[in-house]
C-alpha cells in the first residue's frame, strides 16, 4: 500500500514539474535565463508554459519547451549547393545579421524553404527549442512588439500535408500549394521581366513563386486556369540569383 502511494505521489510530482500555472500576461521568452538576453518570442496571456524536459533554469526562471514549426531566416551564404542549411549556421528571427538568434542549425534538423528576402531565405524550422521565461517577476512581462512572433503552446500542426523535410530535400519532393494563378505580363516589375509566363499569388495578392509549367501534360491547358484559385503540386526551388522562388508544376487543378 505504501509502495503504491509512493508511486502515485511521484507521478503527481512529475506532472506538476512539467507544467506551470497559466500566465497572467504576455511574457517574453528569452534565449537565456537573463533578462538582458534577446527575446526570441512571446507567450500569450493564459498560456500554460511547458517545462523543458532536458534543461534547467536558475531560481526565478523557467526553462520552456517551444515546439515547432518556427518561422525564421537563414543567410543565403549558409546554404550548400544542394540547398541544405550548413550545420552551425545561425537561424535568426529576422532577415538581418544582428537579429536575435532563434537556434543554431544542427545535423538532422528539419527545415523547409518558404520564401526569399534579399540575401536571406525564409524557412520553417521543425524543431523544439528551449527558451526561458521569468517567473515571479514583471521585467519580462511586456507587450509583444509586432515584428516578434507570438508563440502559442502547444504549437499548431503544420498545415502542409507533406511531412517536414530538410531544406535540401525540399527541392526534391513535391509540395502542395494553393493560390491564384495569374499571368506575369500583367504584373509590374523593376528591371528585366522574368522568363516565366505565369505565377502563383497568395490570398493577399503577393507572389508565392513563378511557375515552371514545362512538365505539365500537353493536353492540360494552363491558360484555362488564369485568374482562378488553383491547387498545385510541385517542387519549389530558388532562382539562381536567390531573388525569387520557382515552382516546377507537376499537377494543377481548379479549387
Amino acid at each position: 500500500m505504501k509502495t503504491k502511494f509512493s508511486a502515485v505521489l511521484a507521478g503527481l510530482l512529475v506532472a506538476a514539474a512539467s507544467s506551470a500555472a497559466p500566465l497572467m500576461e504576455t511574457t517574453a521568452i528569452h534565449s537565456q535565463s537573463d533578462a538582458g538576453s534577446p527575446a526570441i518570442g512571446y507567450l500569450k496571456a493564459g498560456t500554460d508554459p511547458i517545462a523543458a524536459a532536458n534543461a534547467t533554469a536558475p531560481a526565478g526562471w523557467m526553462a520552456d519547451d517551444l515546439p515547432g514549426p518556427h518561422e525564421a531566416y537563414v543567410n543565403n551564404n549558409d546554404f550548400s549547393k544542394s540547398l541544405d542549411v550548413h550545420a552551425g549556421a545561425a537561424i535568426r528571427l529576422k532577415p538581418k545579421a544582428d537579429a536575435p538568434i532563434l537556434a543554431t542549425m544542427q545535423e538532422g534538423d528539419k527545415t523547409e524553404i518558404t520564401g526569399l528576402r534579399s540575401g536571406w531565405t525564409q524557412i520553417k524550422l521543425y524543431k523544439t527549442i528551449v527558451g526561458f521565461i521569468q517567473i515571479g517577476g514583471t521585467s519580462s512581462s511586456l507587450p509583444a512588439p509586432a515584428p516578434v512572433p507570438v508563440i502559442s503552446v502547444p504549437a499548431a500542426t503544420p498545415a502542409a500535408a507533406v511531412p517536414p523535410v530538410s531544406a535540401g530535400a525540399a527541392t526534391a519532393l513535391p509540395r502542395v500549394l494553393q493560390g491564384m494563378l495569374v499571368e506575369t505580363k500583367r504584373v509590374l516589375f523593376v528591371g528585366p521581366r522574368p522568363d516565366y509566363k505565369y505565377q502563383l499569388n497568395d490570398s493577399a495578392g503577393k507572389r508565392v513563386g513563378f511557375l515552371d509549367v514545362s512538365r505539365v501534360a500537353p493536353l492540360q491547358r494552363i491558360e484555362a486556369y488564369v485568374d482562378q484559385l488553383v491547387t498545385i503540386s510541385g517542387v519549389i526551388k530558388p532562382t539562381s540569383d536567390w531573388k525569387n522562388l520557382v515552382i516546377e508544376v507537376q499537377t494543377i487543378e481548379a479549387r
